[in-house]
């Protein structure tokens, strides 16, 4: 008889090296472009455009806990796990719950459109601009450009509720959620080794992943 492991594997190392980046990435951008700094803006900017591509990707043909079939539920399958997360003890799901999707699915789409807006944003003096900026007029920039600071005040806001949900599941339900971000592993009282194994990375579907971030972010710079 197999003895079950301590811990299990729930979020594979691309899965936490993107979350990690990105954590980096923010605060990075936000300050070069307080600066002034604007290649180093744009760079980072393309960086986070491949790692966005990236993600969407792992998010389809990835290891299962980074599938977003395994995570974005409908309406009645939400409610049921807040039900459920009012019983104790709290045993927490083995990668996203449903209700913590929400939050992914949000961030992920506010992070695209960020990025996508800062293509084409043009700034006041239009030198310093995105390098999609022209295929669109002035005004149009101009617009992007808005939309582009808009959108981080959203994301923001939504770095902010997230922060929040996981120290309430932290203090509350005594569930800690960096942990397993950092390390990879949770307990195995959420998942079983069979589960963690499947969690491994695919070193051809990896290829191909890197491959498809990579094409964007050379393509808008010719």
């Amino acid at each position: 008889m197999t003895t079950p492991a301590k811990d299990v594997l729930v979020w594979d190392w691309t899965i936490r090296l993107f979350h990690w980046v990105t954590v980096g990435l923010i605060p990075a951008l936000w300050w070069t472009a307080e600066e002034g700094h604007m290649a180093w803006h744009a760079r980072l900017g393309l960086t986070l455009l491949g790692l966005l591509v990236f993600r969407l990707y792992w998010g389809v043909f990835g290891s299962p806990t980074a599938r977003f079939s395994s995570f974005v539920k409908g309406p009645s399958a939400i409610l049921a796990y807040a039900r459920s997360s009012l019983r104790r003890p709290y045993v927490p799901s083995t990668g996203h719950n449903p209700l913590g999707a929400l939050s992914v699915v949000a961030l992920l789409g506010l992070l695209v459109a960020q990025v996508s807006f800062g293509l084409f944003a043009v700034d006041v003096d239009g030198l310093e601009s995105g390098p999609l900026s022209s295929l669109v007029d002035f005004k149009t920039g101009r617009q992007f450009a808005e939309w582009h600071e808009f959108t981080f005040e959203l994301l923001l806001w939504m770095i902010g509720l997230h922060v929040l949900a996981v120290l309430g599941y932290w203090l509350v339900l005594k569930t800690n959620l960096v942990r397993p971000m950092v390390t990879g592993r949770r307990p195995a009282e959420t998942a079983t080794p069979e589960t963690a194994t499947r969690n491994g990375v695919s070193l051809p579907r990896l290829v191909i992943g890197v491959a498809l971030a990579g094409l964007p972010v050379f393509a808008v710079q010719l």
